[in-house]
C-alpha cells in the first residue's frame, strides 16, 4: 500500500521524529552532536523556521518547528543530507544515515503546543540518559536547559514558551519547570505519534467513525480543516475533508461549491444539501456544526436534511462513486 503524502503546510506546528536506520546510532558522539546541532541552528535562521522544542538522542531526534518561510520538506533534506555527510566523513563509513521518511506530524497549537514541549524534553529523563530532573536542567542536548538559561541556541523560539509561564523571566523559567516536573512520571505518551480522533460519540449512544489521520494530532475538526488546506486525503479511511465533500457532491449535480452554500432552493441545491448532510454526518463523522456551516443552513436544517438525504443515496446507485 502506498504511503500518504506527507502534509507540509507553512505556519502549522510540526512534530518531527528522525530514526536511524535500522537503528543505527545518529551520534557516536559530542563533537557528532555539536555539528547536528549547529547546522539546525544554521537552517532555522536561514529559512526562518522556529524551533519550540528539541531533543537529541542516540538513535533519533524529536524536533517541534514551525515553518515561515520554507516548507519543512526543504528545511528537513537540507539538515538530513547535510548531517549524513559529515558523519560518513568523519567516522569513515558510507551508505544510508537515516531511515528513507522521517515523521511529521501536525499539531494542533492550542491543545497540544505545550505538551509536546513537555514530551520532548522530558525524553532524556524518559529513557535513562540522565537520572534525575537536575541532571535534565543542565543536560545539553534538548532545549530544556536553553529555556532554563543553562546552555545557549539563540535560534531556539524561547521567549513564547516562557510567556506562557510569567512576564518575568525568573518566575517564567520558574513557573516552565514545574510543569516539566508534573509531568516527568507520564511515560510513554503513543497519543503524541499523530491521529486525529478515530470515533465520536451521538446522542442516544451511537458510536460513528470520525475524522482520523495519522499525520495529525488534533481534533476531528483540525484534522478536517488541516486535510482540506493541504489538499490531501486522509488515507483508507473512507472520510473526505468537507470542501471536498461539498465540490465532488456539487459536480455531480452539475452546481458550484457556492450555490450550494448560497440562499438557492433548486431541486439541485435541495439535493445537494441533502447528500452532504447524510454523507457527511453519518456516514463521515463529520460535526453537524461544521455542515452547516459549510452549507449554509442550520444545525437542525442538517438534521433534516440527512433523513432525506439517506432516502437519495439508497435510491440511486450513482451517488456510490460519491464515496469510492
Amino acid at each position: 500500500m502506498p504511503r500518504a503524502a506527507r502534509i507540509d503546510v507553512l505556519d502549522t506546528l510540526q512534530h518531527v521524529i528522525v530514526r536511524g536506520i535500522e537503528r543505527t546510532d545518529l551520534f557516536l558522539d559530542d563533537a557528532d552532536r555539536s555539528a547536528f546541532l549547529h547546522r539546525f541552528g544554521s537552517l532555522l535562521n536561514e529559512t526562518g523556521t522556529e524551533c519550540l522544542a528539541w531533543a537529541i538522542m542516540r538513535n533519533h531526534v524529536h524536533l517541534l518547528l514551525r515553518p515561515r518561510r520554507e516548507k519543512l520538506s526543504t528545511f528537513m533534506r537540507r539538515l538530513l543530507t547535510g548531517y549524513a555527510v559529515t558523519f560518513n566523513r568523519r567516522h569513515h563509513r558510507s551508505g544510508h544515515l537515516f531511515q528513507n521518511r522521517y515523521k511529521s506530524i501536525v499539531c494542533e497549537e492550542d491543545t497540544y503546543l505545550l505538551e509536546l514541549v513537555r514530551y520532548i524534553h522530558l525524553n532524556p529523563l524518559r529513557v535513562g540518559a540522565v537520572g534525575e530532573m537536575d541532571a535534565l536542567d543542565r543536560y545539553t542536548w534538548t532545549g530544556h536547559s536553553v529555556l532554563l538559561g543553562q546552555n545557549r541556541l539563540s535560534e531556539q523560539n524561547c521567549e513564547e514558551i516562557l510567556a506562557y509561564f510569567g512576564k518575568q523571566i525568573t518566575s517564567a523559567r520558574e513557573g516552565y519547570r514545574r510543569f516539566i516536573v508534573d509531568g516527568a512520571g507520564q511515560g510513554k505518551r503513543e497519543e503524541f505519534c499523530g491521529g486525529g480522533l478515530r470515533r465520536v460519540v451521538r446522542s442516544g449512544g451511537d458510536v460513528e467513525p470520525s475524522i482520523y489521520d495519522e499525520r495529525v494530532l488534533g481534533s476531528s475538526e483540525f484534522v478536517q480543516r488541516i486535510i482540506g488546506d493541504a489538499g490531501v486525503f486522509p488515507p483508507d479511511t473512507g472520510v473526505l475533508p468537507l470542501p471536498v465533500l461539498v465540490q465532488r457532491v456539487g459536480e455531480a449535480l452539475g452546481i458550484t461549491a457556492e450555490e450550494i452554500r448560497g440562499p438557492g432552493r433548486s431541486k439541485a441545491v435541495t439535493a445537494a444539501r441533502s447528500l452532504i448532510s447524510y454523507l457527511g454526518y453519518r456516514k463521515m463523522g463529520h460535526g453537524g456544526e461544521a455542515i452547516a456551516r459549510a452549507l449554509g443552513i442550520t444545525r437542525s436544517g442538517v438534521c433534516r436534511r440527512s433523513v432525506a438525504g439517506e432516502e437519495l443515496f439508497q435510491s440511486d446507485a450513482r451517488w456510490q462513486g460519491l464515496i469510492s
